[in-house]
């Protein structure tokens, strides 16, 4: 009977796992998303390539910006807290599906004891001794109703959110390295801008309080040329402090001291990929991994469920061990030593104090919040999309008015040193048409950083910045 036993517990097993197909999670349906069918009013690209089909370092063509995401994608610590949570996802998972498995220990044991004469028979001490050896399976639970299964599934579920939630923050670092490091080109060239002005007006001081001393003016002019210069000191203070911090934002998203890159480029050569088509807002369920990483969230909760409804019924598991024992160690394989056990056990829920009830009303509750945060989720995104639409045409024409006022502005400027040199307008005229220039100069460097940004924005709310290269060329590379 014994040398059948392996083959009958094998095929009792066999048929358990075959049993246990059944799920009582409920049937997992995308909630329909909470947004409008197509974006309001918005300018639609030429362009034939969605956002996630282009690599950054097409989207981003300066070499001095690639090199530093190329950094932060290796050196940057929260992408890198990311990945380790995956790992962490990953070892959960492994841990919960080995539940679906038996588990089969090998054991070995051996033990001497010595009994005292007064307590035998025969009042003359002994030694006993025993020895075993075999395989034992621990307690296996056969999932009928889909407990253990459940529990996989969310398990699962729960590593793919995290796969996909270090997309997501692949995806935004991208794009804030790249905005930071716009940002700190903007305050330099406000700050190259605000010292060239500077020593400007402290030269036209110096021949003011020349004039001054001579008669030739007044002191209102002498004073008034001082305010220009103190601003101009205010500015460049201002801009420096501005710069350094906008520097150490970067060095901290990099992950690494901003050292042996290429030359700079100006913003006004910033060939950044601006004609991006935005589709329709149901693309973004498959465009952007924080969308996907919901979804999988929503699946888990789902699953969980489906735990929590098999709780309410029988849980049959199994433990099981065969081997050989012995008296002696040299007879642990002598025909006859062998021995087997077999010990099913069905356990069967009949008062719990409402915990199984509880449990799933707390299964629910936690699926409904998984919708509501999915659902806000798709929100989120329409609204960031729908900005960026909305301020990519404002944008452009505000950039070029903002230009066409500057060069209203510098021949105001010349006109009004004309006339002043003629006599015919005063020293006032003049030193209000040089303040209306520098603003004005300042603020055309701020409009093109707003259309750089709107342009990344635009550009990472779509699901740009994960790959490296673009779709066409990666397969070419293939």
């Amino acid at each position: 009977m014994f040398n059948h036993l392996p083959r009958q517990l094998t095929i009792a097993l066999l048929a358990a796992g075959g049993l246990a197909g059944c799920s009582l999670a409920p049937q997992f349906v995308r909630p329909e998303a909470p947004v409008a069918a197509s974006y309001p009013a918005s300018a639609a690209g030429q362009a034939t390539r969605n956002a996630n089909e282009i690599g950054w370092r097409e989207f981003f063509p300066d070499q001095r910006l690639q090199v530093l995401i190329a950094n932060a994608l290796d050196n940057n610590r929260d992408l890198r807290t990311a990945a380790l949570r995956i790992e962490e996802a990953r070892a959960q998972y492994n841990i919960q599906s080995a539940d679906l498995l038996p588990n089969l220990n090998g054991a070995a044991s051996g033990s001497r004891a010595r009994t005292p004469g007064s307590l035998t028979q025969s009042g003359n001490s002994t030694v006993s001794s025993s020895y075993q050896v075999g395989l034992s399976l621990a307690s296996f639970e056969l999932d009928f109703f889909g407990r253990v299964r459940s529990l996989n599934q969310a398990a699962l579920a729960q590593y793919l959110a995290t796969e996909e939630a270090r997309q997501a923050v692949q995806i935004s670092l991208v794009a804030e390295v790249a905005k930071a490091y716009l940002s700190e080109r903007a305050f330099a060239e406000q700050l190259a801008l605000a010292q060239s002005t500077l020593e400007g007006r402290q030269t036209a001081y110096k021949l003011a309080q020349q004039r001054f001393n001579v008669g030739a003016s007044s002191a209102l002019d002498l004073r008034l040329t001082e305010t220009l210069v103190q601003s101009a000191r205010i500015s460049v203070a201002t801009l420096a402090r501005q710069r350094a911090q906008a520097e150490n934002a970067l060095t901290l998203l990099v992950g690494k001291p901003l050292t042996d890159l290429p030359p700079v480029q100006p913003l006004e050569a910033q060939n950044i990929v601006t004609d991006i088509p935005a589709g329709l807002p149901s693309d973004l369920l498959t465009r952007r991994p924080d969308i996907r990483a919901a979804e999988q969230r929503l699946k888990a909760a789902n699953a969980n469920i489906g735990a929590a409804r098999a709780a309410f019924f029988p849980r049959i598991s199994l433990t099981a061990g065969i081997g050989t024992a012995s008296n002696a160690l040299s007879g642990l394989f002598d025909t006859g030593s062998q021995y087997w056990s077999f010990a099913p056990q069905l356990v069967l829920p009949i008062f719990d104090a409402g915990r199984n009830r509880a449990n799933l009303s707390l299964t629910e509750v936690r699926n409904n919040m998984a919708v509501a945060d999915y659902e806000k989720t798709i929100q989120v995104a329409f609204r960031e999309v729908a900005d960026t639409l909305a301020a990519r045409g404002t944008l452009d024409e505000q950039l070029d008015a903002q230009q066409a006022f500057l060069d209203a502005q510098a021949e105001r400027l010349k006109l009004s040193d004309l006339r002043y040199r003629n006599g015919i307008a005063s020293s006032l005229d003049v030193l209000d048409a040089q303040r209306e220039l520098f603003s004005a100069q300042q603020t055309l460097i701020q409009t093109r950083l707003l259309r750089l940004t709107n342009a990344i924005d635009l550009y990472r709310s779509l699901g740009g910045g994960l790959n490296a290269t673009t779709a066409m060329a990666g397969a070419a590379a293939k």
